[in-house]
């Protein structure tokens, strides 16, 4: 299998959102995982989530995106503050806070109706029929191939939909090998969960039930515990690029660099999942396909990230790889990395979907 994650930090609506302050009409917000919260701030934002609507007498969950400019967090000037120029100082409650309309663009008290009029019309239903709702902010800047020569992507989520991507693609490259499909004697698929970037504990995250709920399912009772074991996942999220201004960031000889292929991760303390015979596949597959691979290990006086491979290989007992695409600006609304990386990461997992099992059969490694 291969394992990533959906979800990306961002500014989330409370269930009594509407506020206002000094005839602005304003939006509460909870903040979600640990974003870069200064690149929030004068951005053009919208509104995308779920909305559970009243449809004849049945109650059903519908997907919404307001794509336009209809909201800003905006910043202090700077001859109000003078430090503002150089370090953007904030407090999360009171200053993260976005401006959708003032007072005098309504009558009467109904900041909450303009809200749920703006939902209902997107969605093509009436206002009496939204019952509840859990929205996003989101970025309405499109994504965009950029840079002189075309090498970069500029885009908000890279962390982690950019890998998600590669997952999905690399699994209907595999299905265009029907030779290889037909001798396949193992079950071959992918798994996107929600709720990384908060620790994976929920029902739909790694640290859930649906994991284990799986194996049970795919297997007669006396054969978990061996498909458990004879399994393999690629626990696939963006790793983090050297940066060209802070290079002492990164270990000397573990300085992953864009366009230079996929990362193996590796932490000694189980922040990542890589031991030497999983490492060892994925080096080994890359190097019989001329593969690029980059290695990332965290300096001894830095704290590690983590990611959903150490969960599902602790709570399962799967067998774990950690890897990544290299990107730069990780947790800012705005995030690059490399195109030929796409191309590196898709490649790696297709060979990987194609030739663990005979790689796997094919290796003893004692304990």
């Amino acid at each position: 299998m291969v394992g990533a994650h959906t979800d990306s930090p961002h500014l989330e609506l409370k269930p009594v959102p509407v506020s206002k302050s000094e005839e602005y009409n304003q939006l509460s917000v909870q903040t979600y995982g640990g974003g870069l919260w200064t690149t929030w701030f004068d951005r053009d934002l919208g509104l995308a989530g779920r909305v559970i609507v009243k449809n004849g007498d049945r109650f059903e969950g519908r997907l919404v995106r307001v794509d336009r400019p209809i909201l800003r967090i905006p910043t202090l000037a700077v001859h109000l503050d003078r430090e503002s120029g150089n370090k953007l100082e904030f407090n999360k409650q009171d200053h993260l806070v976005p401006i959708f309309s003032t007072s005098h663009s309504q009558s009467g008290d109904n900041q909450q109706n303009q809200l749920n009029e703006l939902l209902a019309k997107e969605l093509g239903v009436k206002v009496e029929d939204i019952r509840e709702y859990e929205i996003h902010l989101c970025d309405t800047q499109k994504s965009v191939i950029g840079g002189l020569n075309n090498e970069f992507v500029f885009s908000g989520r890279l962390d982690n939909l950019h890998m998600s991507f590669c997952a999905v693609h690399s699994l209907l490259e595999y299905l265009k090998e029907p030779e290889r499909i037909n001798k396949e004697k193992n079950v071959v698929g992918i798994c996107l969960f929600d709720h990384e970037e908060i620790g994976s504990d929920s029902p739909q995250g790694a640290g859930g039930p649906i994991m284990n709920e799986i194996f049970r399912r795919l297997n007669g009772p006396q054969l978990v515990e061996k498909s458990i074991r004879k399994s393999f996942l690629v626990s696939a999220d963006m790793a983090h690029a050297v940066h060209p201004h802070y290079s002492a960031k990164h270990e000397k000889s573990h300085k992953p660099q864009m366009q230079k292929g996929t990362v193996i991760k590796t932490n000694a303390n189980q922040r990542y999942a890589t031991n030497s015979e999983t490492g060892f596949i994925l080096r080994e597959i890359a190097r019989r396909n001329n593969i690029p691979t980059q290695e990332f290990v965290v300096r001894n006086d830095h704290v590690c990230g983590s990611t959903i491979g150490p969960i599902l290989a602790s709570h399962v007992g799967i067998r774990t790889v950690d890897i990544g695409n290299p990107q730069l600006s990780m947790h800012s609304i705005r995030e690059i990395c490399g195109t030929a990386d796409i191309t590196h990461g898709i490649n790696l997992l297709t060979r990987y979907f194609s030739e663990f099992t005979a790689l796997d059969e094919s290796t003893t490694i004692d304990g």
